[in-house]
């Protein structure tokens, strides 16, 4: 399937209840969920039965999402259903790591615990928020930013759409100012000021836990947030760098595309990238796994292409 790309989300996609449908229906699914459970007991319930509060604590959504988006990508393999490349937003980007090969799904696993640990404390440390503003262009967005000490513009989702992670002191009269300069600004369901200086401490403390893992080759092309491009040299370093780095997910998108890909498929919870992939190219084709009958039909569409 030369024209096929997985894609894992971020922070924000998780919800109740998720990966239970697939549990339940994909041999491959409850298998690697079973596994990764061991590594982390109570992931699964979590999982199944959280509650949206304890989802929104990092050091929960993290491990939870890995789980949902590795399961699912599991039963799409199961089904023959396999993408030339892949590609995650934010820690989706450490799923897309382990389907790729880069690290063993169990690896892979250890690594996102950590990393939401880390993300965590610097989120206790330094209270932060973040919100998607719409209905302004990227500059506009940058220009608004640039009057406030504690506002960074860090994920570029699409066109007309870029998220800041502004402190707790600052983002009540961010948000006033976007709406003053005829923008509206929405507040997302997470738990920290991501890919900014909040998180440096973070990425710091990443890049000395990524020496302990023997990565290899990916099987798989895989695209870095960090430079929006298929990862090229150290990728240990691309990916402390992304903790407290903007996401290109537009450029990211956009170089996919013109590799080929004309067929995304979310893997997780949620169709919030594939939305933003709408947006960015609508002549794309994109599909959402969710439960048995979505693999259905994606293998009907997909395979007869």
């Amino acid at each position: 399937m030369d024209k096929v790309a997985f894609v894992f989300s971020g922070q924000g996609a998780q919800a109740p209840g998720m990966g239970k449908a697939l549990y339940d229906a994909s041999h491959a699914a409850k298998a690697i969920t079973d596994t990764l459970d061991t590594l982390r007991p109570g992931t699964r319930e979590m999982c199944f039965a959280g509650t949206p509060e304890d989802l929104k604590k990092t050091v929960n959504t993290q491990p939870c999402l890995y789980m949902t988006e590795l399961a699912a990508a599991e039963a799409l393999k199961e089904k023959g259903i396999m993408p030339r490349a892949v590609a995650g937003f934010s820690l989706g980007e450490i799923t897309a790591l382990a389907f790729s090969s880069i690290v063993s799904a169990e690896d892979g696993f250890r690594l996102v615990s950590k990393r939401a640990e880390f993300m965590q404390k610097e989120s206790d440390e330094h209270p932060a928020a973040m919100t998607a503003v719409v209905k302004l262009s990227d500059e506009a967005v940058e220009s608004i930013a640039s009057q406030f000490d504690e506002v960074y513009p860090v994920n570029y989702n699409s066109p007309g759409q870029v998220v800041v992670s502004a402190s707790e002191s600052s983002v009540d009269a961010f948000e006033a100012k976007v709406k003053e300069n005829g923008g509206r600004a929405i507040r997302l369901n997470v738990s920290g000021g991501f890919h900014s200086p909040f998180m440096h401490g973070a990425a710091v403390a990443f890049t000395s836990e990524l020496e302990k893992y023997a990565f290899s080759a990916p099987k798989l092309e895989i695209y870095s947030n960090v430079t929006g491009r298929i990862y090229e040299g150290d990728v240990k370093s691309l990916l402390s760098k992304q903790i407290e780095s903007p996401v290109r997910w537009v450029t990211l998108v956009s170089n996919m595309i013109e590799s080929g890909i004309d067929t995304f498929i979310e893997c997780g919870p949620g169709n919030t990238l594939t939305g933003l992939i709408k947006r960015i190219n609508k002549d794309v084709r994109t599909y959402n796994v969710s439960d048995a009958q979505s693999i259905e039909t994606i293998w009907s569409e997909v395979s007869n292409g």
